[in-house]
């Protein structure tokens, strides 16, 4: 369904290097009948999808650390981030995609995940829905050390935590990626962990 209150809308390509940014000029139909000419930029990276690996029996979760040059750039020291295991969805299918991205991130192969919820999550500049799971690991899951696909240059250490401590590194700021925190607050908020 198109929105009556847009027309006119022209993009110019403004980068294709990693993704794409365009520039966007549009009218925009506003509350007093008047029409305004709008420009805004748009980053498209595409979709995403992202999991809260739990084992309910142990109250653990895993996460991954790695470092990320934007934060580095808005003054995170190290860059350093810990993340639930994400990625960009393959092929559009963001179940298929996220079980890919487990095992490569994390050494798990799992089978089953859940879908929660999904989210823009910056919709002021980026075009990205992201889809939110959960899913549980078991220690026979285990078919790898993890780390990231070798041709991608991610670096991904795997940590597996309580979840308490993960809620007290939030707490503390230590934990400071939304998507996670998001993640973490539907863990507890649902009571994943009893």
């Amino acid at each position: 369904m198109k929105n009556g209150k847009v027309k006119n809308i022209k993009q110019e390509l403004l980068s294709d290097n990693w993704y794409t940014l365009n520039k966007v000029t549009f009218e925009y139909h506003r509350e007093d009948g008047e029409w305004e000419t709008q420009v805004r930029e748009a980053y498209d990276r595409g979709n995403g999808a992202v999991i809260l690996l739990y084992n309910k029996e142990n109250k653990s979760i895993v996460l991954t650390r790695q470092f990320r040059m934007p934060t580095y750039l808005n003054g995170n020291t190290d860059g350093m981030m810990i993340e639930a295991c994400a990625g960009i969805l393959e092929k559009g299918n963001a179940e298929q995609t996220i079980r890919m991205e487990v095992e490569e991130e994390t050494g798990y192969k799992i089978d089953k995940v859940e879908k929660v919820f999904e989210s823009y999550m910056s919709p002021g500049s980026v075009t990205e829905i992201l889809y939110f799971f959960i899913g549980e690991y078991h220690k026979d899951m285990k078919v790898s050390e993890g780390g990231g696909a070798d041709d991608e240059t991610e670096n991904i250490e795997v940590l597996e935590m309580s979840f308490e401590q993960a809620l007290q590194m939030m707490g503390a700021g230590e934990i400071r990626d939304a998507k996670t925190i998001m993640l973490l607050q539907y863990a507890q908020i649902h009571k994943l962990f009893g």
